[in-house]
């Protein structure tokens, strides 16, 4: 099916990203799961992410079987197993960024389609899954990261993920509104997590070797402005290589796809337009001749690796040309304008003082 994206800046044309969207389908399982490659896991996180670039280019149908795959995999507590292979549940656990991420889907959907069944279909699964995540919350406002199989609560947060976890809320209340059904009690666990990530950051899991937890507290919107830029700029070497992307990892020589297009969309909601461009053109090494995506070059031995191609990050791409080029109303979807303001802090658990902190401003 064609693609609306036109040409963005000679990055890609309408016919690549079509293309591009038609390798994901064709990875796309009977049941409308879409793993991360043929015979691989599919995540919920991921599989929305998948759903959302295939409504972006136009492959409604298959965009819709994966939503459809999102109710029947759901579980009466709100949430996804971490890890489905092919059709059988292989972790039955859950993690609270996964469980979080419909929320954006659905509201993705609604920006591009203006379908009201659709999302009135798709509210009692996002109502559930985000009362769940909420229901996760630490005392200091980060949101613990995963429920394992034998039920045991990792009570450690991560900072990608609570910062994904509150876009999704932001995405959940604007769902909620549309259905004229308030959800306080999101706004409250938005408002607390939004501080944690900009306030106490020293209180999460130690991941700051990889690149996602540099960029994703500005794609989430918990840090925008000029403390957007001063974090952007504090890491920017440790991370950017030019003309190929950025590492996943800064202690490996491996520049991954996935991660160079969500810095780029990070950068756009910042105003950041010519880097953000540069980083998706940068990227295109990546791209297979039949339109899919390498995972990730390791450049000091100059090869593929892992040695396939992944929907997840063939989906980051169409977003992010999406984002760039300003094409479909989904393309909003990470700079927010779309999405509710920002929380100034409320109940905070924490010891800080709410008065404190001014709405985008520092302490």
């Amino acid at each position: 099916m064609s693609s609306p994206i036109p040409f963005l800046d000679g990055v890609l044309t309408a016919d690549e990203v079509a293309t591009t969207a038609a390798t994901i389908v064709g990875m796309q399982e009977a049941d409308g799961a879409i793993p991360w490659t043929v015979g691989d896991k599919v995540d919920v996180w991921n599989h929305v992410e998948a759903a959302m670039a295939l409504q972006v280019a136009g492959e409604v149908e298959a965009s819709h079987r994966a939503y459809d795959w999102c109710l029947a995999m759901q579980r009466p507590d709100g949430t996804w197993p971490i890890k489905v292979v092919e059709g059988v549940v292989a972790d039955d656990g859950a993690e609270t960024n996964m469980s979080a991420y419909l929320a954006v889907g659905v509201w993705h959907h609604w920006l591009i389609r203006e379908d009201l069944g659709f999302v009135r279909r798709m509210w009692p699964a996002v109502l559930s899954s985000l009362d769940w995540v909420v229901s996760m919350q630490l005392p200091w406002g980060g949101i613990a990261w995963r429920r394992r199989e034998d039920g045991v609560v990792d009570a450690e947060a991560l900072l990608t993920g609570s910062s994904s976890t509150y876009h999704a809320l932001k995405a959940g209340l604007a769902v909620a509104e549309l259905m004229e059904s308030p959800q306080p009690e999101w706004e409250i666990a938005a408002s607390r997590l939004r501080h944690a990530i900009r306030r106490h950051r020293d209180l999460f899991l130690d991941k700051s070797t990889f690149s996602m937890d540099w960029y994703y507290p500005v794609l989430g919107g918990a840090v925008r402005g000029a403390e957007a830029e001063e974090m952007i700029a504090a890491k920017w070497d440790n991370f950017v290589r030019p003309g190929l992307g950025i590492v996943c990892v800064d202690t490996n020589p491996w520049v991954t796809g996935a991660e160079t297009c969500e810095l780029a969309m990070a950068l756009d909601a910042m105003g950041d337009h010519a880097r953000a461009r540069a980083l998706v053109q940068d990227m295109q090494h990546l791209r297979h001749e039949n339109g899919s995506y390498w995972t990730g070059w390791v450049y000091d031995n100059e090869v593929y690796w892992p040695h396939e191609q992944t929907t997840y990050t063939a989906a980051a791409v169409i977003l992010a040309v999406d984002a760039l080029g300003r094409v479909t109303p989904g393309s909003d979807i990470m700079r927010g304008a779309t999405l509710p303001a920002d929380f100034a802090p409320m109940a905070l658990r924490c010891g800080c003082e709410p008065a404190a902190e001014r709405l985008g401003q520092p302490v």
